[in-house]
């Protein structure tokens, strides 16, 4: 399983879960936008596709490259969008990272990597991913329900459906995602 991170140089590097993964030996950090793999399957907040099983071989082929950039500079960062056909947002999940613990759908670059691992039905790997960090299990806990219903989904239609009946569900408006 192939995990690239394009990483912007914009964090605080010793909270940067980006860089504890490359540590770990879990991913590859590029720093240039060309070195991205094509193919693979690209985490893009802005995506109109949400990840789902449908998405199994490109994660198995070609892995995921997911962004570590600022949330606040996000759109600095477009070039990165405009590298892949095979873009895909996240649904609904919330953070446990330290940083943004809570906040939904303001994920840390490994728990969006693990999520899209998760959801494509890679859990094991998804579980090891999140092992290496002391608040790892609490974002598998804490999401478990969704990320369930997520990976039981086969369609990113289906993925966009169980997000909208659980923030439906829940008096969540997502607009204020």
């Amino acid at each position: 399983m192939k995990i690239t991170v394009f990483h912007a140089d914009e964090c605080d590097r010793k909270k940067c879960t980006s860089i504890k993964m490359e540590k770990m030996g879990k991913c590859r950090l590029v720093y240039n936008i060309n070195k991205i793999p094509s193919g693979a399957i690209v985490l893009n907040p802005y995506a109109e596709k949400a990840v789902s099983y449908e998405d199994y071989r490109y994660v198995h082929r070609r892995g995921i490259v997911g962004l570590d950039c600022s949330w606040n500079d996000v759109n600095k960062s477009k070039k990165f969008f405009s590298l892949s056909k095979y873009h895909r947002s996240l649904p609904f999940l919330i953070a446990t990272n330290p940083v943004n613990y809570g906040k939904p759908c303001i994920l840390s670059t490994v728990e969006a990597i693990s999520a899209t691992l998760y959801i494509t039905r890679f859990k094991d790997e998804a579980r090891q991913l999140m092992d290496g960090f002391k608040w790892g299990h609490t974002f598998l806990e804490l999401n478990h329900d969704l990320l369930e219903s997520y990976s039981e989904a086969d369609t990113s239609a289906e993925v966009v459906q169980i997000q909208n009946e659980f923030l439906s569900q829940n008096g969540i408006d997502s607009e204020e995602e």
